[in-house]
């Protein structure tokens, strides 16, 4: 089922992420019906024309299209089941995106439940932090059939620049999962690289604009080692989210009968670092464990 020419869309979770990328569909010209759990952060995209549900029902009940960024494969449930989450009041034929980072059965799970409901559930995973979410150059991983990802393209364009069809359900979450463990082991090696050029009294700064143009080069160098030099760990990611993360990789990875030790590793240290307070910290603050 195609969308209409100017669907009315939703949005359900304004954090870091899924506020900039509710305002870019604001900017596109989409009627859009927003929810989150604190409504205080919809007040921005409230008085720019976006109107309030009071549950991701009633968003359900007035959209062809709802995004859903929440934290937690738990959150996912929360707003897609029960009797005030989207399934129950979506309308024949509307399509669920979940652009959530969650477990890949869970992905399934939803796809299964909304086809037989008359409804299209898609995961559609993201990356690119903060940055991209500001800058709508976000990459987006989707698990959907052929026709619905064509269905939802033209809406996803305008919060990313790299929309690729992954396969069926779930698998756009198992990409995630893929992007999340190069990134862990990554931030393993920017930290100690730091850690290293510090220690033997160089200008990390110096440093950083020699090897991020190398063959080191990657966005984790380029956008956070940035951050680490300036003492900025503020989240673009949260440490908390990001263990999350990790968790669903090497749990889906146990099932699968692979072994990851590196992700493993990386998994261990970020419990270590919000174990001494900076889980809302950035993934960046992993810093912290070479510093202190």
């Amino acid at each position: 089922m195609a969308l209409p020419a100017r669907p009315t869309l939703g949005f359900v979770g304004l954090g870091v992420m899924g506020r900039p990328m509710a305002g870019h569909l604001l900017d596109a010209g989409f009627p859009l019906v927003v929810n989150t759990r604190t409504p205080a952060t919809a007040e921005g995209l409230l008085a720019r024309g976006a109107r309030w549900g009071e549950t991701p029902a009633v968003v359900a009940s007035q959209c062809d299209l709802a995004i859903t960024m929440v934290g937690y494969p738990a959150d996912v449930e929360a707003v897609y089941l029960g009797a005030h989450g989207l399934l129950a009041a979506a309308k024949e034929g509307a399509y669920l995106v979940d652009m959530t980072t969650s477990s890949p059965a869970l992905a399934g799970r939803l796809a299964r439940e909304a086809h037989d409901a008359g409804v299209h559930a898609l995961d559609a995973p993201v990356s690119g932090g903060d940055v991209g979410a500001r800058n709508a150059k976000l990459a987006i991983m989707v698990g959907a059939d052929p026709e619905e990802f064509e269905a939802v393209l033209p809406v996803l364009r305008n919060l990313g620049t790299n929309v690729v069809l992954q396969g069926p359900a779930g698998t756009g979450q198992h990409a995630k999962m893929c992007n999340q463990i190069a990134i862990a082991s990554n931030m393993l090696g920017v930290c100690e690289s730091l850690a290293y050029a510090r220690h033997a009294g160089l200008d990390p700064e110096r440093v950083l604009e020699s090897i991020s143009a190398g063959a080191a080069g990657s966005w984790s160098l380029s956008n956070l080692a940035p951050r680490v030099l300036a003492g900025d760990f503020a989240p673009g990611f949260y440490v908390k989210h990001f263990i999350k993360d990790m968790r669903i990789a090497i749990d889906s990875a146990r099932e699968m009968g692979l072994k990851l030790p590196g992700l493993v590793l990386a998994e261990q240290l970020y419990e270590r670092l919000a174990e001494t307070g900076y889980e809302d910290a950035g993934t960046q603050a992993l810093y912290k464990l070479y510093e202190d």
